[in-house]
């Protein structure tokens, strides 16, 4: 009598373990352009690795603010001339139907009302519940209708100061695990092996 049990196979875990954690997006630390400790500095969107749209402020540890990630962040109201909201955005490649999983760091640099948009692929919401003096994480996921996708976050806020970012990254959605029926009796001899192997170890002189 065959007696029938339920297997999980990590299809391709290996592959998927260093592959599906690498993140598209470049630069999600603001890490790239060197800015003294205790002090900051903004640059043009072109002059920042990865990142296109308005200019961008960088902190390093300014103001004993720690970063979320690494030593370095940003802040989305940056100084200098700008047109329009303040507004950076990255394009990554994507795959058509495949889900992502995104998140970043955000903080509140100065009240709690700041506010800033974001979006991704065909997703926008409004993120609007900062905490001054901690980081908080927003994260989800899409599936990619498109092979270019982009990440866009535009500031709500007046005037140069709030919305401080950091560790952004969009990463490949694990490979869902597989169930498959196995027959019983087929992985005795497996099994089997497995122990005599164990047991002439365990035999083997110091």
């Amino acid at each position: 009598m065959n007696f029938l049990t339920t297997v999980v196979l990590a299809v391709g875990l290996s592959l998927w373990s260093v592959a599906a954690q690498a993140t598209l997006i470049i630069n999600g630390s603001f890490e790239a352009n060197v800015v003294a400790k205790n002090n900051w500095k903004y640059f043009s969107a072109t002059q920042v690795a990865g990142w296109e749209g308005s200019n961008i402020e960088i902190w390093h540890g300014l103001n004993g603010v720690t970063a979320g990630e690494g030593k370095q962040h940003a802040e989305l109201n940056a100084d200098g001339n700008n047109k329009g909201a303040w507004s950076i955005y990255q394009n990554f490649a994507t795959e058509m139907g495949k889900t992502y999983d995104f998140s970043f760091l955000y903080r509140a640099r100065t009240n709690h009302n700041e506010a800033f948009l974001f979006s991704i692929a065909d997703i926008k919401t409004t993120v609007d519940n900062h905490k001054v003096g901690q980081w908080l994480k927003f994260s989800g996921s899409f599936t990619a209708n498109s092979l270019l996708s982009s990440i866009r976050f535009t500031s709500l806020n007046n005037g140069t100061m709030g919305n401080l970012l950091d560790d952004v990254q969009v990463t490949a959605a694990p490979v869902q695990l597989q169930q498959v029926d196995v027959d019983e009796a087929s992985t005795l001899p497996v099994l089997a092996l497995g122990l005599l192997l164990l047991a002439l170890r365990r035999r083997r002189p110091a």
